[in-house]
């Protein structure tokens, strides 16, 4: 029970310090304290300097020997390969999600969208970007591929930084549209397009990132 417990408060600890980051709350380039993320969190040692590791080994943050944490620069020219190290192997989530979804990840993904949708509507950068987490999550798990996922998952969480400081409330309708139109080919079970959208959807993304490079 004591495991599960820890488990759960380090996957809390992991999730504060990554929206956090994802949100700017903790700048890019500054510099912090395990001791300092721990009061503003409110979680125990353990579980913060787990997510912390978690948090550095995706590149996120950088554990400097004496020298507190520093929080992963952004720069806009960075966004781009981001992207184009994402497309290959959401391609690979999307034909295995249309192969493998389920009736329950189905519905995860409705609801997703759904809230993805509201967050167009009221132009709530953070709730899009909460949206966006969700499809992912549901992506990965409709996969049945976890290998693929762990490297997504990383990417993902980058390009979601970088969308809410360079991109914020625009391009939320395009980037939604993309979305519900891979979602649909996954759900009627065709591979071949799911995999289609996933490279149309990553295109929009780098067409966003190469307008911020400039």
């Amino acid at each position: 029970m004591a495991d599960v417990l820890q488990e759960s408060a380090t996957r809390r600890a992991y999730r504060a310090l990554e929206r956090m980051i994802v949100t700017l709350e903790l700048p890019p380039g500054s510099v912090t304290t395990e001791g300092a993320l721990i009061e503003r969190i409110g979680l125990g040692r353990t579980p913060v300097r787990e997510a912390i590791q978690r948090l550095a080994w995706e590149g996120l943050l950088e554990v400097r020997a004496r020298a507190g944490l520093a929080v992963k620069p952004l720069h806009a020219s960075d966004w781009v390969k981001i992207i184009d190290a994402r497309r290959g192997v959401e391609a690979v989530l999307a034909r295995a999600a249309a192969r493998h979804a389920t009736r329950e990840t189905a519905q995860r993904f409705h609801d997703a969208l759904l809230s993805m949708r509201k967050a167009v509507v009221a132009g709530n950068v953070l709730a899009f970007l909460q949206a966006d987490k969700a499809l992912d999550e549901a992506m990965a798990d409709a996969s049945d591929n976890p290998y693929a996922a762990m490297v997504a998952e990383p990417l993902q969480i980058h390009s979601r930084r970088f969308w809410y400081r360079y991109q914020a409330e625009s391009g939320l309708s395009a980037a939604a549209d993309r979305h519900m139109t891979l979602i649909k080919a996954v759900l009627e079970g065709d591979g071949d397009e799911a995999a289609a959208e996933s490279d149309r959807l990553m295109a929009l993304l780098r067409s966003y990132a190469e307008e911020a490079a400039r």
